[in-house]
């Protein structure tokens, strides 16, 4: 009796999974793909940040190339004139030397510090509003799962131009 009690059980379980594949071929999975870094280099939104962190930072890279490019020359001239100084004069100019330097290099850290963080910060919003708009390319176009960093895709999964086009077209700035 057992045995056909386990008999019965094994054909239906058989039977189960031999219509496993008719069920999942029935219920279509939905990959996309999206390319955050085409995102961010080709959507208006992304380029506008980029254009408002030029702005905001030009004056200070143009102040910190005339400082390099002062410091330059002034480490030439002494270079030049180290031979003819006194033990003194030359140790007084080596001292300013390397305070200037200091100061440069800490004025084009400060510098490197806040670009990047204005630059994460503008990204960011860029992100979270393209996020948005994939949540919505993905519900109106019933995507089961879409993803933003893969080691390969068939590009016929890849959703990016549609969600370039969407940001673009949202006016957001």
């Amino acid at each position: 009796m057992k045995s056909a009690f386990y008999r019965s059980l094994f054909a239906g379980i058989l039977a189960l999974a031999s219509a496993l594949p008719v069920i999942a071929q029935a219920q279509e999975f939905r990959v996309g793909f999206v390319n955050t870094d085409r995102i961010f280099r080709e959507a208006n939104m992304a380029k506008s940040a980029q254009a408002k962190l030029e702005t905001e930072f030009s004056k200070r890279e143009r102040e910190l190339v005339t400082q390099g490019e002062t410091l330059r020359v002034a480490s030439e001239k002494f270079e030049k004139d180290a031979p003819t100084l006194s033990e003194s004069q030359r140790t007084s100019r080596q001292r300013t030397l390397v305070e200037q330097d200091r100061d440069f290099q800490r004025k084009r850290r400060e510098f490197q510090e806040d670009l990047n963080n204005r630059k994460n910060e503008e990204l960011q919003g860029v992100l979270e509003r393209a996020n948005r708009i994939v949540k919505q390319v993905a519900e109106a176009e019933k995507y089961d799962v879409i993803l933003q960093e893969a080691v390969y895709f068939n590009p016929k999964h890849d959703i990016t131009d549609r969600v370039i086009k969407a940001l673009d077209a949202s006016g957001v700035r």
